[in-house]
């Protein structure tokens, strides 16, 4: 009686640590996205250079817009940059990077961004009020390293 105690005890206490154990899944809250540019690339206040970076939202419950650009290995934060809503009515499995065109002598801007499955994505939101070329130059310090 006293064995068969003893096994049951040990048989909830198994049943109750592997209940507890989470799930291993990927986890969308951040979006996470990989992006190797072939070309520049302008984002608010910046151009990004040809190359890998990580696209993906900031750890913040209160606002799910803020963007934020890290190197390819992760280590250094680039940008961040508060986004507004931007909504698609067809859903794609794919993510979807749209750009704006520039003229001739500027690189291609990035507008919005959706992460696969989303109809709600990041819409970027630029200040076109440089005009000059110290202004702009100052602004890619990031590239200039």
């Amino acid at each position: 009686m006293r064995a068969m105690k003893a096994l049951v005890l040990v048989v909830c206490s198994v049943l109750v640590c592997v209940a507890a154990v989470p799930v291993a899944q990927a986890d969308p809250w951040n979006k996470k996205t990989i992006v190797t540019l072939n070309d520049s690339l302008e984002i608010p206040g910046m151009v990004l250079d040809p190359g890998t970076y990580i696209f993906q939202l900031a750890d913040s419950q209160s606002n799910r817009h803020i963007v934020q650009i890290w190197t390819e290995d992760g280590q250094h934060l680039i940008a961040t940059i508060l986004a507004v809503p931007a909504y698609r009515r067809a859903v794609s499995d794919e993510t979807a990077f749209n750009l704006d065109e520039r003229p001739a002598d500027s690189p291609m801007a990035l507008r919005t961004w959706f992460y696969p499955g989303d109809n709600t994505g990041q819409e970027f939101v630029y200040d076109y009020h440089y005009n000059n070329e110290e202004r702009y130059e100052a602004r890619n310090q990031y590239n200039n390293r």
